[in-house]
């Protein structure tokens, strides 16, 4: 049996924005419905909110999100973490590139660079309030 774990973020009507911003950082495949499409004239005025969205990455990273129904108070932004394991200098480069194109709109809390306990860490908080560490291996840098 194979489990996924999949972060799943809550939007007040800043999902559709998100996903492309994370689609454009991330590549991947990416899939959006909105409440009307789901729900037809019942979403009411909420019809063009993302109802559930998908972000497929070919790392088999799953990235899901959806606005916040009508009435529904709470925030899923939470954090999300990305980290290297091993000694791959693509794995690495891949992160560092993911963290240049996150880091460009956001508010960088730790800069990416040498933790005490030596693979490079950073963490940030992007456009949308959701917050990302990234840690990279000290092998594979």
């Amino acid at each position: 049996m194979t489990i996924g774990l999949t972060p799943y973020l809550q939007f007040n009507g800043q999902a559709k924005d998100a996903l492309e911003f994370y689609h454009s950082v991330f590549g991947g495949e990416l899939g959006m419905m909105t409440y009307a499409e789901g729900m037809g004239e019942g979403a009411g005025d909420a019809g063009g909110n993302i109802m559930h969205g998908s972000l497929f990455l070919d790392r088999g990273i799953h990235l899901m999100a959806s606005d916040l129904p009508d009435g529904m108070e709470g925030n899923g932004y939470g954090t999300i973490s990305l980290s290297s394991s091993g000694d791959s200098e693509s794995d690495a480069s891949e992160l560092e590139d993911w963290w240049e194109k996150l880091a460009g709109e956001s508010t960088v809390s730790i800069p990416l660079e040498t933790a005490p306990w030596g693979d490079r860490f950073g963490q940030l908080t992007d456009r949308f309030g959701v917050n990302w560490m990234f840690n990279i291996t000290a092998t594979a840098s």
